[in-house]
This record gives C-alpha cells, sequence and structure tokens, in this order.
C-alpha cells in the first residue's frame, strides 16, 4: 500500500443493484444476458436478500430488502431501483479501514464484518462524493 494512500484498490469486486424483487431481476438476467445463480441468500444484519452474478471477469451483487424499514428498502424508496454501491477488493482491510480513520475519512463500518462477498466494511457516502463504497479483503473475496 502506498505510504501516500491509506487504501489502494486492487480490483472491482462487484458492483451493486438494489431491486424490489431479486427473483424477477434474477430471471432478467438469466433470459437476457444468459448469466445467474440460484444462490440467494438472507443477509440479516443487513435486511437483505443477496445474489452475486458472475459477468465475465466482474460480478454484479443485486439485494432486495426484507425490512420495510431498513436502509435498503429507503434507498429504493427514494431514489429507485438501480445502482446502491461498488465494491473494492483491497489489501489488508483491517489495516485499511484504521488508516482511513486515522485521516478522518468517515466510515459505516471502523472494524471488518462479514458480508456476502466475504470480509467487508463500508465508507460513509458523505466522505466519498455521494457514493456508497464496500472495501472487502482481497484474502477473503468471493470471486
Amino acid at each position: 500500500m502506498s505510504e501516500r494512500s491509506p487504501c489502494t484498490a486492487r480490483h472491482v469486486n462487484h458492483t451493486c443493484i438494489a431491486v424490489k424483487d431479486i427473483d424477477v431481476t434474477l430471471q432478467f438476467y438469466r433470459d437476457v444476458f444468459g448469466v445467474g445463480t440460484d444462490e440467494v441468500v438472507d443477509i440479516e444484519d443487513q435486511a437483505v436478500r443477496a445474489a452475486l452474478v458472475r459477468v465475465g471477469g466482474s460480478q454484479l451483487e443485486f439485494i432486495q430488502p426484507t425490512d420495510p424499514n431498513g436502509g435498503v428498502a429507503k434507498f429504493i424508496e427514494r431514489r429507485g431501483e438501480g445502482v446502491h454501491h461498488i465494491c473494492f477488493e483491497v489489501e489488508d482491510l483491517q489495516t485499511t479501514l484504521r488508516r482511513l480513520d486515522d485521516k478522518g475519512i468517515q466510515l459505516i463500518d471502523k472494524t471488518p464484518r462479514e458480508g456476502l462477498s466475504g470480509s467487508i466494511g463500508f465508507m460513509h457516502p458523505k466522505a466519498t462524493g455521494g457514493v456508497l463504497i464496500e472495501l472487502v479483503d482481497q484474502d477473503t473475496a468471493r470471486r
């Protein structure tokens, strides 16, 4: 990692799209693009049903809210379905989060937690020009 930069992105792990109905969305991607997955998981602490779909060397993550008062449901209510966040793979997530925090960059997660993509942490959109950024430890990242 560069001394000048508290965070070095190694790879875009996925782009996440918030949707109202994950089953309908997955069927659309199967029918139109020939890609998809049957693995949909509940992530209780994020109040979503989620799926990762491989598209060549990249992935799309789809999230459907399970709690009408949760963050993703509110996101869809305010903005409609669409891009929710971008996820970058980083080396040593714990150290990266500490360095970002030391630089005064606003974080949602100051310590890693388990997510669909591996060990993750989110940067606050207020610190990134309005883009929700997820960081995933490259050693635990699902690819």
